[in-house]
Protein backbone atom coordinates (compact mmCIF):
# COMPACT_ATOMS: atom_id res chain seq x y z
CA UNK A 1 0.00 0.00 0.00
CA UNK A 2 1.13 3.35 -1.24
CA UNK A 3 2.01 5.65 1.86
CA UNK A 4 0.52 9.28 1.87
CA UNK A 5 2.89 12.27 1.35
CA UNK A 6 3.93 13.26 4.77
CA UNK A 7 4.50 9.50 5.80
CA UNK A 8 6.24 8.99 2.77
CA UNK A 9 8.68 11.55 3.70
CA UNK A 10 9.15 10.46 7.22
CA UNK A 11 9.47 6.39 5.80
CA UNK A 12 12.19 8.67 3.16
CA UNK A 13 13.91 9.98 6.23
CA UNK A 14 14.13 7.11 8.46
CA UNK A 15 15.34 4.66 5.76
CA UNK A 16 18.33 7.60 4.53
CA UNK A 17 19.61 7.63 7.84
CA UNK A 18 19.83 3.89 7.85
CA UNK A 19 17.20 2.64 10.35
CA UNK A 20 14.49 0.02 9.63
CA UNK A 21 11.30 1.41 10.85
CA UNK A 22 8.67 0.71 8.96
CA UNK A 23 5.64 3.52 8.80
CA UNK A 24 2.61 2.03 8.96
CA UNK A 25 -1.08 4.01 7.89
CA UNK A 26 -3.62 2.77 9.91
CA UNK A 27 -7.41 3.14 9.23
CA UNK A 28 -8.01 3.94 12.80
CA UNK A 29 -6.86 7.74 14.37
CA UNK A 30 -3.95 8.09 15.83
CA UNK A 31 -4.27 11.86 16.52
CA UNK A 32 -4.08 11.39 20.56
CA UNK A 33 -2.23 9.34 22.50
CA UNK A 34 -5.65 7.21 23.48
CA UNK A 35 -6.16 6.56 20.06
CA UNK A 36 -2.82 5.33 19.31
CA UNK A 37 -2.32 3.10 21.83
CA UNK A 38 -5.52 1.48 20.82
CA UNK A 39 -4.89 1.58 16.86
CA UNK A 40 -1.83 -0.57 17.58
CA UNK A 41 -2.80 -2.57 20.82
CA UNK A 42 0.03 -1.29 23.17
CA UNK A 43 -0.54 0.73 26.36
CA UNK A 44 -0.75 4.20 25.91
CA UNK A 45 2.40 5.03 28.05
CA UNK A 46 3.91 3.54 25.06
CA UNK A 47 3.31 6.17 22.92
CA UNK A 48 5.96 8.75 21.96
CA UNK A 49 3.74 12.08 21.84
CA UNK A 50 5.12 14.73 19.90
CA UNK A 51 4.48 18.07 20.88
CA UNK A 52 6.17 21.36 19.89
CA UNK A 53 6.16 24.20 21.96
CA UNK A 54 7.74 27.91 21.33
CA UNK A 55 10.69 28.76 23.12
CA UNK A 56 9.77 32.57 24.45
CA UNK A 57 13.15 34.45 24.14
CA UNK A 58 14.21 32.98 21.09
CA UNK A 59 10.61 31.94 18.94
CA UNK A 60 12.27 28.77 17.94
CA UNK A 61 10.20 25.68 17.88
CA UNK A 62 11.47 22.92 20.72
CA UNK A 63 10.20 19.32 20.15
CA UNK A 64 9.27 17.08 23.33
CA UNK A 65 8.65 13.80 23.28
CA UNK A 66 6.85 12.52 26.10
CA UNK A 67 5.25 9.36 26.89
CA UNK A 68 1.31 9.13 26.19
CA UNK A 69 0.49 8.64 29.75
CA UNK A 70 2.23 11.92 31.19
CA UNK A 71 1.88 15.78 31.06
CA UNK A 72 4.70 17.58 30.79
CA UNK A 73 5.94 20.01 33.16
CA UNK A 74 7.29 22.98 31.46
CA UNK A 75 8.16 24.77 35.06
CA UNK A 76 10.13 21.93 35.58
CA UNK A 77 12.09 21.27 31.98
CA UNK A 78 13.07 25.33 32.42
CA UNK A 79 14.58 24.87 35.80
CA UNK A 80 16.25 21.81 33.98
CA UNK A 81 17.81 23.15 30.43
CA UNK A 82 16.59 27.18 30.88
CA UNK A 83 14.30 26.86 28.10
CA UNK A 84 11.20 28.82 28.43
CA UNK A 85 8.51 26.56 26.38
CA UNK A 86 4.72 28.49 25.49
CA UNK A 87 2.08 26.55 23.22
CA UNK A 88 2.53 26.97 19.84
CA UNK A 89 -0.08 27.13 17.72
CA UNK A 90 -1.12 25.09 14.48
CA UNK A 91 -0.05 27.90 12.00
CA UNK A 92 3.56 27.68 14.06
CA UNK A 93 3.80 24.20 13.65
CA UNK A 94 3.16 23.61 10.38
CA UNK A 95 5.13 26.00 8.69
CA UNK A 96 8.18 25.77 11.44
CA UNK A 97 8.04 21.96 11.82
CA UNK A 98 6.48 20.94 8.08
CA UNK A 99 3.99 18.91 9.61
CA UNK A 100 0.20 19.30 11.16
CA UNK A 101 -0.80 19.33 14.88
CA UNK A 102 -1.43 15.58 15.39
CA UNK A 103 1.03 13.89 13.36
CA UNK A 104 4.12 15.75 13.96
CA UNK A 105 6.67 12.99 13.87
CA UNK A 106 9.84 12.59 16.04
CA UNK A 107 12.18 13.51 12.91
CA UNK A 108 12.03 15.02 9.35
CA UNK A 109 11.08 18.35 10.48
CA UNK A 110 11.79 21.12 8.17
CA UNK A 111 14.54 22.92 11.03
CA UNK A 112 16.77 20.66 13.29
CA UNK A 113 14.83 20.72 16.46
CA UNK A 114 16.00 21.06 19.84
CA UNK A 115 14.56 17.73 21.37
CA UNK A 116 13.74 16.62 25.20
CA UNK A 117 13.08 12.86 25.65
CA UNK A 118 10.90 11.79 28.16
CA UNK A 119 12.73 9.41 30.76
CA UNK A 120 9.21 7.12 31.64
CA UNK A 121 10.00 5.99 27.59
CA UNK A 122 12.68 3.97 28.93
CA UNK A 123 10.81 1.71 30.13
CA UNK A 124 9.21 0.09 27.53
CA UNK A 125 11.11 -2.36 25.26
CA UNK A 126 8.76 -0.70 22.72
CA UNK A 127 7.19 2.19 21.37
CA UNK A 128 5.26 4.00 18.91
CA UNK A 129 5.75 7.36 17.34
CA UNK A 130 3.80 9.16 14.73
CA UNK A 131 4.45 9.24 10.92
CA UNK A 132 3.37 12.30 9.93
CA UNK A 133 -0.17 11.83 9.70
CA UNK A 134 -2.88 11.83 12.24
CA UNK A 135 -3.10 7.93 11.13
CA UNK A 136 0.65 6.95 11.05
CA UNK A 137 2.94 5.65 13.11
CA UNK A 138 6.28 2.99 13.18
CA UNK A 139 7.22 1.32 15.96
CA UNK A 140 11.11 1.75 17.56
CA UNK A 141 12.76 1.03 20.18
CA UNK A 142 13.29 3.52 23.27
CA UNK A 143 17.21 3.29 22.96
CA UNK A 144 16.73 4.55 18.98
CA UNK A 145 14.95 7.77 19.71
CA UNK A 146 18.06 9.72 21.46
CA UNK A 147 20.35 8.49 18.12
CA UNK A 148 17.27 9.28 16.07
CA UNK A 149 16.76 12.47 17.23
CA UNK A 150 19.68 14.00 18.93
CA UNK A 151 17.52 14.18 21.61
CA UNK A 152 18.55 15.06 25.11
CA UNK A 153 16.58 11.86 28.00
CA UNK A 154 15.17 13.81 31.14
CA UNK A 155 12.41 13.88 33.78
CA UNK A 156 10.20 15.73 32.17
CA UNK A 157 6.52 14.29 33.08
CA UNK A 158 4.59 16.11 35.93
CA UNK A 159 4.25 14.12 39.28
CA UNK A 160 1.64 11.93 38.98
CA UNK A 161 -0.15 13.06 42.46
CA UNK A 162 0.02 16.54 40.87
CA UNK A 163 -1.85 15.38 38.03
CA UNK A 164 -4.85 13.84 40.05
CA UNK A 165 -5.12 16.83 41.71
CA UNK A 166 -7.09 19.12 39.27
CA UNK A 167 -6.36 22.25 40.73
CA UNK A 168 -2.74 21.53 40.63
CA UNK A 169 -1.85 21.86 36.73
CA UNK A 170 -0.43 25.07 36.06
CA UNK A 171 2.52 24.85 33.62
CA UNK A 172 1.94 20.98 32.40
CA UNK A 173 0.58 20.10 28.87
Amino acid sequence: MELSTSAKRVQDFLSAKGFSFQVQELPGSTRTAQEAARSVGCAVSQIAKSLVFKEKKTDRPVLVIASGANRVDLKKIQKTTGLKLGRADGNFVKERVGFAIGGVPPVGHKEPLETLLDIDLQKHETIWAAAGTPFALFQLNPADLAPLTRGKWMDLSEEKQAQSNPRNTAGGI
